[in-house]
């Protein structure tokens, strides 16, 4: 079975899995900065939808749009696929919803595929997360150390001042004290908007990005598909459930989450053979947004795979309009 799931990655990894992003970012953009959030996410939703169903797969949503009865596609638990090897699928057609209606940096379409059971099945409740990308030795970051220490572990890890590394947090009260926990340590932030799985892979290329690390509390689902691209890069994250309430540690355990305070690592929210790919939908730091011209369209994408570390960059000019 095992050797079966992989050849049916390898089909995936070559152009499927790129439009199935590609359909979504597209059909997005074409409401960017309309101010309308649930109609950009619906029709992202719909695009995704319909080419997921075209693939050789027989595939789960894991993480989704939600669970089933708050979710009409796309849902938590759902079917896609024409039929094949079976594998967990973890999706966001429109990450960064309020990015798209605003026409801010960052707007993506992701998508992971693992081997059935390699995704962490993750409740839609907060994760408290923290993300380096590659080239650090393992435990250099750690959940329950303070800024200040995660700060100084990489800048001695990457050989320079503290005053030289850069934070990614997402701009929420929430965050207020460890936004001033990182800047008393002398270290820069990039503060955004929205969109934290864009923040987390932002670390996967600090050079381009100038993001050396991404510190703050997020959706768990958002995590698991962070958790996918840096197990594709080598990258590291740590990620703590924030279940708070008994609702909220019952649901956790229907999903078979039996320990709440449990810290999962990059292995164990995403393992075994994992496809991501992401496409831009509004520019940002590592990805172009979708360009329409009179007589094609432009997408930037990247897909990464574990099994090889592969980053491929595709910059594709579709001259076929009425596939979109």
């Amino acid at each position: 079975m095992a050797k079966s799931v992989v050849a049916g990655l390898d089909r995936i990894l070559t152009m499927e899995l790129v439009r199935v992003t590609e359909r979504a970012a597209v059909a997005a953009a074409r409401l960017r900065g309309r101010g309308d959030e649930k109609a950009a996410d619906q029709v992202a939703v719909d695009a995704m939808r319909q080419e997921l169903n075209n693939l050789a797969i027989k595939g789960t949503v894991v993480i989704g749009e939600g669970e089933r009865d708050e979710a009409p596609m796309l849902y938590i638990g759902e079917e896609v696929g024409a039929g094949g090897p079976e594998v967990d699928i973890a999706l966001d057609p429109l990450e960064g919803t309020t990015i798209c209606a605003k026409n801010l940096p960052n707007a993506l379409a992701v998508i992971a595929i693992a081997e059935k059971g390699s995704l962490l099945f993750a409740p839609d409740v907060y994760m408290d997360k923290i993300a380096v990308g590659p080239g650090y030795p393992e435990g250099v970051i750690d959940l329950d150390a303070s800024p200040a220490e995660n700060i100084a572990s990489v800048a001695k890890a990457k050989g320079v001042p503290v005053n030289e590394v850069t934070a990614c947090i997402l701009d929420r009260p929430r965050h207020a004290k460890l936004i001033e926990a990182v800047r008393a340590t002398g270290a820069a932030i990039r503060l955004i908007g929205d969109g934290d799985v864009a923040g987390v892979i932002h670390t996967t290329n600090p050079e381009e990005t100038g993001i050396d690390i991404y510190l703050g509390t997020g959706g768990a689902p958002e995590g698991v598909l962070a958790a996918a691209a840096l197990r594709c890069t080598g990258g590291q994250i740590l990620g703590r459930l924030l279940l708070d309430s008994p609702d909220k540690v019952a649901r956790a355990a229907t999903m078979g989450i039996t320990d709440p305070k449990k810290v999962y690592r990059t292995d164990e929210m995403a393992r075994g053979d994992v496809l991501f790919a992401a496409t831009g939908v509004t520019d940002g730091n590592m990805l172009a947004g979708v360009k329409f011209g009179r007589d094609s369209i432009t997408t930037h994408t990247i897909v990464l795979r574990s099994s090889s570390k592969t980053v491929r960059e595709i910059k594709a000019r579709h001259q076929d309009l009425e596939k979109f």
